[in-house]
């Protein structure tokens, strides 16, 4: 391993009993730091520009370590590089890397900076491009429910409360209410990344710096829309700005989850109202007849461990203000989080686009009390009833209902939104906006 960072001896030789706390310290960082190599690499490239904008670093030397980072990410891009147990982290294999190709001149990468401050802004520029995906992934499905909305307009679909039949309903009414739902959560992701885009960088160990740092430019090279004024919040914010950016994944996979639980009761055979794609769908091991939705289920347990990952860093949080050592322990959490959630999120619009609508059983699974509402309030507009004695003289006369049909009831339902005015061009148009 190459010597520590922080490290006041010159030997590199470490006890047994060294190596193993310097393991359990930071064993699993070296790994999970391969999801933000890049990110640190961009963020020190700013911060040597600003360190030359201020005299701490010269033209010739700035063009000497600029040329050195575009070939470590090179190298790291192809494999030639790798991030492995010689280095504590990503920052120390920068450092490193610079230090072997610049000699005197690599070590001065770290002025003004520190491993706070790395961490904390490799981090935001992760999460800036995982919220980035997230709206991508949550307008995609949008746009898929939004295309099945149109095309399953009036498929009939039984509507239920408390998983009990109540009202005549329509696929089309179904795939609406996700294509408008996954506009917010798009419209969330877009939210939390500008809360988030706030720049870190600059702010040391959590105390500022006896330097003129130009964080300004760094804000602007970097792409944020302002900096992170104050260097002990900057600290203080850790862990917090994961859960933000967890929350608004939680968002759309609590929406998953409840596609998933409809699709896998809708896919039974009991039920029989769509049937799932064969990609998506597994044999049994033992049973030659089953035909089992595992894709499904596994989006549909895909929230629990997005809340797991969640649960762990808020459990963190409670901590003085000022760097702690235990916010390490966020980064494994949010990066497994977020991986997790893009591949489910990836995989959705495929998944819709196999369903095959079984239209005969849908409708066969309507009776005539799902018309007693729609009974109801005829009686109050045709017949001047009050809607309680309508309400009343149809929950004892379901003979009324017979022979009616779910699509009159379906095109009849005409309040905003409802059945027969879905309001698809609305729900398209903030589509649209979103783009």
């Amino acid at each position: 391993m190459t010597q520590a960072l922080w490290s006041k001896e010159s030997s590199t030789t470490q006890t047994e009993l060294q190596k193993t706390i310097t393991h359990f310290m930071s064993g699993g960082d070296v790994i999970l730091d391969r999801e933000l190599m890049l990110y640190d690499i961009q963020a020190s490239l700013a911060h040597v520009q600003g360190l030359q904008r201020i005299g701490v670093i010269g033209d010739e030397e700035l063009t000497q370590i600029t040329t050195a980072l575009a070939e470590l990410t090179e190298q790291f891009k192809s494999g030639d590089f790798v991030l492995d147990s010689r280095f504590e982290d990503c920052h120390s294999a920068i450092e490193w890397f610079l230090t072997q190709k610049l000699g005197d001149v690599g070590k001065k990468v770290h002025t003004g900076r520190s491993r706070n401050d790395q961490v904390a802004v490799a981090t935001r520029l992760y999460c800036r491009e995982a919220l980035d995906a997230l709206a991508s992934h949550c307008q995609q499905i949008g746009k898929t429910c939004l295309e099945l909305a149109k095309k399953h307009e009036y498929d009939v679909l039984p509507g239920y409360t408390h998983l009990q039949r109540a009202v005549v309903s329509s696929w089309g009414m179904w795939f609406a209410s996700f294509a408008e739902s996954f506009c917010d959560n798009a419209y969330d992701a877009k939210n939390t990344y500008e809360l988030i885009n706030s720049n870190p960088l600059g702010t040391a160990a959590g105390y500022g710096v006896n330097l003129k740092l130009d964080r300004d430019y760094t804000t602007e090279a970097l792409g944020f829309n302002r900096k992170q004024v104050n260097p002990i919040y900057a600290q203080n914010s850790r862990g917090k700005i994961e859960l933000q950016v967890l929350g608004s994944f939680k968002n759309a996979l609590l929406d998953i989850r409840r596609m998933a639980w409809d699709l896998s009761l809708f896919s039974t055979a009991e039920y029989d109202f769509v049937t799932v794609g064969n990609d998506f769908c597994t044999g049994s091991s033992i049973m030659p007849n089953k035909h089992n939705p595992d894709a499904i289920e596994l989006m549909r347990a895909e929230y629990s461990r997005l809340v797991g990952a969640y649960n762990e860093i808020e459990s963190l949080l409670s901590l003085p203000s000022g760097y702690q050592r235990d916010l390490q322990s966020t980064k494994g959490a949010l990066l497994r989080g977020v991986s997790s959630a893009q591949m489910c999120l990836e995989l959705v619009p495929a998944l819709l686009k196999t369903l095959v609508i079984n239209t005969d059983k849908c409708e066969a699974a309507i009776d005539a009390s799902m018309f007693a509402t729609d009974k109801a309030v005829e009686l109050v507009i045709e017949d001047g009833m009050v809607f309680r004695d309508a309400y009343r003289h149809i929950k004892y006369n379901y003979q009324e209902l017979e022979n009616r049909k779910a699509i009159h009831s379906l095109k009849k339902r005409v309040s905003p939104g409802a059945a027969g005015n879905l309001f698809l061009s609305e729900i398209e148009g903030r589509l649209v906006a979103l783009s």
